[in-house]
């Protein structure tokens, strides 16, 4: 009985995956209003973090640490506004700020590639440094493309967990589908 209450209803199953499935269609259909919803989304969320830290600034008791909350809460603010005023490109400027980090980061895989001290194989951490920093290529030189892209795979990603999630569902729901009990008296 116990074990009952933490198992997911095959039926909460369903209703997610079949979420997730529209989901996925929709992101692959229309990826360039996917992404700018998505960025719209991190926009209020920014806006509510900035808020928030701009509260804790002036609640705040050591001068230190309210100096950082409202500056952290002003530049929160500002990407806020440009995030919801500007979607599109806000997108592009996040997708090109990810390809800078992809290449810097595959600098360092290489650099860690050829250090003395490395748990994972040199052709392993090679590898992720060239997908790294050709992701990062892409995304810095197209930037557009690069959102679009992400959205697409999001997209993809959330398609198949839904499909996932509606199987699971049928399965659960054949597992718990148990006979009628006989009636006592036609024994």
């Amino acid at each position: 009985m116990e074990q009952e209450r933490f198992t997911p209803s095959w039926k909460m199953m369903m209703v997610r995956g079949a979420i997730g499935i529209v989901f996925g269609i929709l992101a692959i259909v229309w990826p360039i209003e996917t992404a700018k919803a998505l960025v719209l989304l991190w926009g209020f969320w920014a806006l509510a973090e900035g808020i928030s830290l701009l509260v804790q600034a002036f609640r705040s008791s050591t001068q230190g640490s309210r100096l950082l909350s409202a500056v952290l809460g002003l530049i929160a603010l500002i990407v806020a506004f440009f995030a919801i005023s500007s979607p599109g490109v806000t997108a592009k400027t996040l997708t090109w700020i990810l390809g800078i980090w992809l290449i810097i980061r595959g600098v360092f895989e290489v650099f860690t590639a050829f250090s003395s001290y490395r748990l994972t194989p040199r052709w392993l951490l090679l590898l992720g440094a060239a997908l790294s920093i050709l992701l990062g290529v892409f995304f810095v030189s197209n930037p557009g493309g690069g959102a679009v892209g992400i959205a697409v795979w999001l997209g993809l990603i959330a398609l198949c967990w839904g499909l996932v999630l509606v199987a699971m569902g049928f399965t659960s729901r054949h597992q718990h589908e148990w006979p009628a009990p006989a009636d006592p008296a036609a024994a």
